[in-house]
């Protein structure tokens, strides 16, 4: 393996990371948010968590790709 393509490999590595960070923090706010200040239930802040999880990944997957 050459160089450029180990320093290749490594900013995918960090960019799937920064992608699943963003996700992460995108879906503990928004369950945060729904669950205990504006009280809705467990299967709705679940269910809000996955959907912004996913919109979170999908933006910083067409962010990280300009």
């Amino acid at each position: 393996m050459t160089r450029d393509e180990a320093d290749r490999r490594v900013g995918a590595m960090k960019n799937w990371r920064h992608i699943a960070m963003h996700s992460v923090a995108a879906s503990a706010f928004i369950f945060l948010l729904q669950r205990y200040a504006l009280n809705a239930s467990l299967e709705t802040s679940l269910m809000w968590m996955l959907a912004f999880g996913a919109c979170a990944a999908v933006l910083a997957t067409m962010q990280s790709r300009r």
